[in-house]
This record gives C-alpha cells, sequence and structure tokens, in this order.
C-alpha cells in the first residue's frame, strides 16, 4: 500500500488534460505504441471531435522510480462547467490533484474552481504549466499567476504534453509528493460509489475506491443508502480497458460488476459494505448529489401516425442515457401542440446540447426542444410550498405570495483591457457586483451575482463575442431568491400556445413578448382569416401583431357596371372572414415551433 498513488488531472476546458494523459499511459507503457492515438482516454465521438472529456475515466498505471515499482492511478476529469459534478466524484477517491494550466492563456475560471474543490478535499496540489512549446506561450506570467494562488515557495513544473518534454519529471514529482493511501485491509470492507456505468453482459459497473479491506468474486454485497444486495460477479481494474483481477484491495481504484439492472440502485456517492454487515459500520463521507437546475422538454418531431412508436424509442433511449449518466433525470409529458414528450432535467447548456445530440446520433431520433427554464420555488397565500419545473405549472397570479428562482455567483476571468465591456454584459443580466481582483498585471477576476436564467441560454456566447474569446466563466450555486416573476403567454388567435410560454421578470414582459410576437408574424403561413398574435401577462396583452387574411380576389369576375355590385361582394367576403375568424382554428407547423424556440 506504501506504494500507490492515486491521482487525478484538473484544469480549465481545452488545457490539455486528455493529451497529458495520454503522455502518461505512453511513458509507463499502460498501452502499446500500436494502440496508441490521441485522447485515448475520450471514449465518445462527441469528446473527440469536440476535442472535450465529457466522462470521467480511470486508468491504472505502473512505474519504476528508485527501484521501487509504484501502482499509479489516474482518473481523467471534464474541464467544462457543466460537468463539475464529474470533477467532484474524481476528487472523493483520489489523494493528489495536477493542476494543469495552459501557457497561452493562463489561469482560467474553471482552473479556479477545481482548484478549490481540491483544496476543499485536502488533497496534495501538484502544478504544472502546459504547452510551453507554443510561440505564443507566457511561462512567466503564468508562474506568477499560479504562485498567488498557492504561494510563492510553490514549485511548478513546466511540461508539454504534446511533445512529452518534462512529463516524466511531473509523473516523478506525483509519486514522491502524493502521499499514499492511509487505509486498514484488516478492518470491514467499505468503498465508495464513484461513478456507474451499464454492461448488458454484466449489469450495473460500480466504479470504487476501496478504503478499507478487500472485495473478490462471489462476495455478498450491500449499499448502504439504497439497501441493494447482490453478489460480486466480477472485480477488477482499469487498463483503461476492463481488466478482471483476483481481488481489490484498500487503497486501489476498480470496478465491481453486481448484476444489477437498474442504475438508480447503485447511486453514486453510495457505500458498498459485505453482507451481512459488521455492527457500527458507517458510510464514507461521499459527495453532493447533482442538481438539475436547467430544465427542457423534449418531443419527438414525427408524422402523428408514427408518434406511439417515437415516444416508446425516445423513452427507451433517454433510460439507456440515464445508465451512464447520473445527473439526467426525466419525466413523461404531454402538450396540446407537440404531443407526448418528455420533461428534462441537465446541469447546464452544453450538458443539454451534449443529450440532445447523442439522442439525434446514436438513436436516430428528430427532436423538438423546447426553451430552456431553471427550477422555480413557489409559496402560495394558503402557505403552501411549490416547486415548478415549467411555466405552465405556474399558479394563477392571485394565490401567489412569492416566486423564488436560484442565483449563482459568476466567475468571470477575462484581459484587463476587456473589464469596461465585461462590466456593461454583467449589468444587463441584473445581477449584483461583488468585488474585482488582478491576477498578474494584464487579467483580472470579476465576481458577480446573478439569476440562473439569465445565464443559462446565451451568456456563455455573448461574454466569448464580446472579449474576443479570451474571457472564461464558472459559476457555483448560492441559493434562492425572491423576485417579481410573471408567466408570460403566446396567444395565437385567442388559443394560448403552451410550448412559447416562458416566466421572466415584470419588467421584460413587454419587450420580450414584442420580439416573439414579430418573429410569429414572419414565420406563421398566412390563414383564411385576419390572425391575432398576442402577448399576455396574466390576462393583460402587452404586445399584438395581426397576420392579414388569404384572400381570394372575388371582384376579377366584373366587367363594368355598377359600383354596387363590385361592394355587394367585397362585403359577402368580408362577412365569411368575420365567421371563419369566430369559428377557426390556426394549426402551427412543427418547423415553426422549432424557429421560434431556437430565438
Amino acid at each position: 500500500m506504501e506504494n500507490i498513488r492515486n491521482f487525478c488531472i484538473v484544469a480549465h476546458i481545452d488545457h490539455g488534460k486528455s493529451t497529458l494523459a495520454d503522455r502518461l499511459l505512453e511513458l509507463t507503457g499502460a498501452i502499446e505504441k500500436r494502440k496508441m492515438k490521441d485522447q485515448l482516454l475520450d471514449t465518445m465521438d462527441l469528446e473527440r471531435e469536440r476535442g472535450i472529456t465529457i466522462k470521467l475515466q480511470p486508468v491504472r498505471m505502473n512505474y519504476c522510480l528508485a527501484g521501487q515499482d509504484y501502482m499509479l492511478n489516474l482518473i481523467d476529469t471534464p474541464g467544462h462547467v457543466d460537468f463539475s459534478y464529474e470533477v467532484s466524484r474524481s476528487l472523493a477517491a483520489v489523494e493528489g490533484a495536477i493542476l494543469l494550466v495552459d501557457a497561452t492563456k493562463g489561469v482560467q475560471a474553471q482552473t479556479l474552481a477545481n482548484l478549490y474543490l481540491a483544496q476543499q478535499q485536502g488533497l496534495t496540489i501538484v502544478p504544472a504549466i502546459n504547452k510551453i512549446d507554443l510561440p505564443g506561450a507566457q511561462v512567466e506570467m503564468v508562474e506568477g499567476e499560479i504562485k498567488e494562488l498557492l504561494g510563492q515557495e510553490t514549485e511548478i513544473y513546466k511540461i508539454s504534453g504534446k511533445e512529452g518534454t518534462g512529463v516524466e519529471e511531473l509523473l516523478q514529482a506525483v509519486i514522491t509528493k502524493v502521499p499514499s493511501p492511509k487505509m486498514d485491509k484488516a478492518k470491514p470492507f467499505r468503498s465508495l460509489v464513484f461513478d456507474s456505468n451499464y454492461d448488458s453482459y454484466k449489469g450495473v459497473l460500480a466504479y470504487v475506491r476501496v478504503f478499507d479491506g478487500q472485495i473478490k468474486r462471489g462476495d455478498k454485497i450491500t449499499f448502504m443508502a439504497s439497501g441493494a444486495r447482490v453478489e460480486v460477479i466480477e472485480a477488477g481494474i482499469f487498463t483503461p480497458a476492463l481488466k478482471s483481477t483476483d481481488k481489490l484491495s484498500a487503497g486501489e481504484i476498480g470496478y465491481i460488476a453486481t448484476g444489477l439492472k437498474e442504475v438508480a440502485l447503485c447511486r453514486v456517492g453510495d457505500t458498498i459494505v459485505h453482507w451481512p454487515a459488521a455492527a457500527g459500520l458507517a458510510s464514507l463521507p461521499g459527495y453532493k448529489e447533482p442538481k438539475p437546475m436547467v430544465f427542457a422538454s423534449f418531443y419527438p418531431a414525427v408524422l402523428e401516425k408514427q408518434e406511439a412508436q417515437d415516444y416508446n424509442l425516445l423513452r427507451d433511449a433517454l433510460g439507456k442515457l440515464k445508465l451512464s449518466d447520473a445527473a439526467l433525470v426525466f419525466e413523461p409529458e404531454s402538450s396540446d401542440a407537440l404531443g407526448r414528450g418528455f420533461k428534462c432535467g441537465f446541469l447546464g447548456m452544453l450538458h443539454l446540447e451534449i443529450v440532445s445530440e447523442r439522442l439525434r446520433r446514436e438513436y436516430n431520433l428528430e427532436l423538438i426542444v423546447t426553451t430552456p427554464s431553471v427550477v422555480y420555488q413557489i409559496r402560495k397565500r394558503n402557505g403552501e410550498e411549490l416547486t415548478i419545473y415549467s411555466p405552465q405549472q405556474l399558479p394563477d397570479p392571485s394565490h401567489i405570495d412569492e416566486v423564488r428562482e436560484p442565483w449563482v455567483k459568476l466567475e468571470v476571468i477575462s484581459p484587463s483591457e476587456y473589464l469596461g465591456v465585461v462590466m456593461k454584459l454583467l449589468q444587463s443580466v441584473g445581477g449584483a457586483y461583488l468585488d474585482t481582483q488582478y491576477l498578474g498585471t494584464q487579467r483580472v477576476v470579476i465576481s458577480y451575482e446573478a439569476p440562473l436564467r439569465e445565464i443559462i441560454v446565451d451568456f456563455y456566447d455573448k461574454l466569448k463575442s464580446a472579449t474576443s474569446g479570451y474571457a472564461s466563466m464558472g459559476y457555483e450555486l448560492i441559493g434562492w431568491r425572491e423576485d417579481d416573476l410573471v408567466r408570460l403567454d403566446i396567444l395565437v388567435a385567442q388559443e394560448p400556445v403552451e410550448a412559447f410560454a416562458r416566466i421572466i421578470p415584470r419588467h421584460k414582459a413587454a419587450g420580450e413578448g414584442r420580439m416573439v410576437v414579430e418573429k410569429l408574424k414572419e414565420l406563421l403561413p398566412p390563414q383564411m382569416f385576419a390572425v391575432a398574435i398576442q402577448a399576455a401577462v396574466g390576462g393583460k396583452i402587452v404586445a399584438r401583431e395581426d397576420l392579414a387574411a388569404r384572400r381570394k380576389d372575388v371582384t376579377a369576375k366584373l366587367y363594368g357596371g355598377d359600383v354596387t355590385r363590385k361592394n355587394k361582394l367585397l362585403d359577402k367576403q368580408r362577412k365569411g372572414k368575420k365567421k371563419m375568424r369566430d369559428r377557426g382554428s390556426v394549426n402551427i407547423p412543427q418547423e415553426v415551433f422549432l424557429k421560434v424556440l431556437k430565438k
């Protein structure tokens, strides 16, 4: 056990974590040269195409230093703010972390967020500056930024993950600085579940870090939180492929094949012990379950005769994705306009984008995705508390005492010359300024509090375009606050359209409503009668546009005579249009929904 080292790599998105992991696998001989490829630990096609890590990936390596053989367990983690829950999982299973910083970009928002997470867990931090081989590398400036965060005495390693420069020295530093696990093999078996996956032959695979005792095939185990009891089908390690072993002992990272058919029984953060459990055995401190804060509805975009079939396909596809993504939640719902579908919960907009893209690619599903919204807490006048996930669930305004929404603390890191435009952008989200700190002489960290609904949709894109792509941001939930929020309804021919409803601040209702009705006027095909397109708040119309009727030239057959003949035909047409307007309904095509919701 003295020669075991458990560590992970944390960094901002695109700072070179997966490339460094590739070099470590090469250096330790974990992968044969002929099998080596870029981003080896990124197994999804989407991860390779986008160049980002979505799922954490463990791997075991062996290395000899000063005549001693060391067992190294590495976990490669994602860098995007939406997947910080994956990082928190990894940190619960290790003793040390390599903090990687890009030499051309310096310390970024997720660098700080992941560093704070690692420090809260009490991990040993080994800082490294990556991409020193690039022409735009500013090694001295980045070194100064890291020393401001970790102290002036900190030893910082300078490496190139692509070229392999300095990687061996970094690996040796991990061995000498990261402590070995403090465990006891003699104690009863306890392990922490830090991730799970599903195998069609072996059932649920629990990715575990063994803290005490040991486990082998055939042992009877129980999950302390869910109460599930199973017999171990197989125990093994990641090489990074699954490799069966005789047993897993204290301090090691590996997997347990449980044979379970429901991933819900193998909860991330749960503690696994032998069955029957030893008396007085306590659960291991896990970490917080990810709570979805962004909700959107998925509907299959299909012909009516295929609706039931595509709904079932969507349900099965979401169920399969849930097996490998603990943060995804979904429940069935139906809409008059869009048919049957599912209300889904996500950690953020990238998470939503990844899930919808995987449904399209892996399951060939064409989807309609509604406008993303956040979760709200309602207190009614009779004292009843509600949690709502969509505008349709908002009660009548006369019954509401207060509406609370989630707020986040934003940290934006930007070059100092963009400070003015960043502040202007932050003021537009209607939050509260906290403070500004300087990282060296050229970069600033701006702290701001803002409502989550303003951040989730397009704030990140606006920030990138305002700062020529140089700024980065991270956020964390800080609580719930009351605001004067109302439901904006869109009515087409006096009928409310559920899919277009949204919850917004009262002072923004008129502007938002005007924008939607103008867009609808452009997109809706003309009907046989005049159609009123209105935006309403609690029965009060705040914006309106009229879509003119399609008209036939009823006077075309006249060839002269008295004007009263012409007026008689026009009057007859007018009465007919009025009758149609009173009785007619508008069928909105699905492509119109898609175009409006994208905006």
